[in-house]
């Protein structure tokens, strides 16, 4: 831990890089849900744009359903750690793969999603922007057209602005700090490794890539950065 605290302090352009392991320790309900209600069911059918056009209510069902899921969800004292590293400048961005929204929830301004947020919804056919209470009400566009969460869909392309930030901002960093991601999802799995730089990766599973990074934690999220903050604070950073 002390030399990788000493390479992430002497860095000058520092990002984040999180994945589903990021927001597991908020407790997350499985998609499927507890009661199994989802269990019989493909999600990339169920969050599909096939679905979106030939069984809107079924996919309205399942966002209905991890909508709700997500109300009780709070984001964990890593997301707000994040935050705070942020706030003192050390951390320069987030790019996530995550849809959950918990990164600004916990007072991340700058937030790259690559794969959109559960957070904001518009229409399909024309893209006007739509409230999360319309979307539930199952209320259609003032145009006809269909409410959709603002997330990348099994089917689409990855929002092409985002994933061009996420390229600017790599470009420029120099040490990136991989937290939670299985690194299994293209294209988005292939940034961290665009470019030169120190790279960290902590997750509870090992992944292929792991020969490319210069540290490797194989634990949680939360107990990772909580190691890490103590360790700061013991230098007075």
């Amino acid at each position: 831990m002390k030399e990788f605290l000493h390479d992430l302090l002497s860095s000058h352009y520092v990002l984040a890089f999180t994945g589903a392991g990021m927001d597991t320790e908020s407790n997350l309900p499985d998609f499927r849900g507890p009661e199994g209600l989802w269990r019989n069911h493909d999600p990339r059918t169920l969050a599909s744009v096939d679905a979106l056009h030939s069984n809107y209510p079924l996919f309205h069902e399942f966002y209905s359903h991890r909508i709700h899921a997500l109300d009780g969800v709070e984001p964990h004292e890593g997301h707000y750690f994040l935050s705070q590293l942020e706030q003192a400048g050390l951390l320069k961005g987030i790019i996530t793969q995550n849809i959950s929204g918990l990164h600004e929830r916990a007072g991340s301004k700058r937030v790259i999603e690559l794969h959109g947020s559960m957070a904001h919804f518009h229409c399909n056919s024309c893209q006007q922007q739509a409230s999360k209470e319309d979307f539930l009400a199952q209320k259609s566009c003032s145009c006809g057209g269909p409410l959709r969460p603002s997330l990348t869909l099994f089917g689409e392309a990855l929002p092409q602005v985002a994933f061009q930030e996420a390229i600017t901002e790599l470009e420029k960093a120099d040490f990136l700090l991989i937290l939670g991601s299985s690194l299994e999802v293209y294209p988005a799995a292939q940034l961290p490794f665009m470019f030169p730089m120190t790279r960290c990766f902590v997750n509870l599973e090992p992944v292929s890539q792991q020969s490319m990074m210069s540290y490797v934690y194989e634990m949680k999220i939360g107990e990772f950065l909580k190691k890490v903050k103590e360790a700061i604070y013991e230098t007075n950073y």
